[in-house]
């Protein structure tokens, strides 16, 4: 995520060099290009996260310096 982004509320994911933003709401693949294989995998784990990355998202709109860290997928 990025201070100040634009909505819908998202997040930006990377992979061997290919990048993507993720709706966070939806799990859409908005932009970019990712194996479906780990679009997969970071759609599930939006899901699971998706209210701490909601908070986050909004955090860093109002406040960047108290956006706080994920858990990532193991």
């Amino acid at each position: 995520m990025f201070f100040a982004d634009h909505a819908p509320p998202h997040f930006h994911a990377e992979y061997q060099g290919m990048k993507a933003i993720i709706n966070i709401k939806t799990g859409e693949l908005m932009e970019g290009d990712m194996p479906i294989k780990q679009l997969r995998l970071i759609q599930a784990w939006c899901v699971i996260h998706e209210d701490e990355l909601l908070l986050n998202f909004e955090t860093l709109r109002s406040n960047p310096a108290s956006w706080g860290k994920v858990e990532p997928l193991k």
